[in-house]
């Protein structure tokens, strides 16, 4: 089985002070200790990179890459998948989603993903289960 990973459940997992830190850190340890494999994007990572390195600096963006990124089966989006992520995201024409999130809602369906380890209530709304659940 997989579950996709999305930034929010990155962030709050690096930033002891995120709200969601504590569910977090006791979601990613039991997906370590499953067999699941844990996927993302190129563009979540990009993504990820940037939030952390502007919130909480370079620091935070070399524990991320050492220690996370190594365990994780990163997709690479293709220019097909990136022009349907776009056409999504402007279609749903909504300021608050993102063409990162609009992107991973095509990658899950294309490799028949269901459920995502997020924070972000887009996920739910776009049909996907999220992890942690609420």
């Amino acid at each position: 089985m997989s579950l996709f990973v999305d930034t929010s459940a990155f962030y709050a997992l690096l930033d002891g002070d995120d709200a969601n830190h504590g569910k977090s850190a006791s979601a990613w340890r039991e997906m370590m200790a499953s067999d699941q494999s844990v996927v993302t994007t190129n563009y979540v990572l990009v993504e990820t990179f940037a939030l952390i390195q502007s919130r909480l600096g370079l620091e935070a963006v070399r524990e991320f890459q050492e220690d996370i990124v190594p365990v994780l089966d990163v997709e690479f989006v293709t220019l097909e998948t990136h022009r349907l992520g776009i056409a999504a995201s402007l279609a749903a024409s909504r300021r608050s989603l993102s063409l990162v999130d609009c992107v991973s809602f095509e990658v899950m369906r294309e490799l028949g993903m269901k459920s995502v380890f997020t924070f972000d209530g887009h996920f739910r709304e776009y049909g996907f289960t999220a992890i942690p659940r609420r």
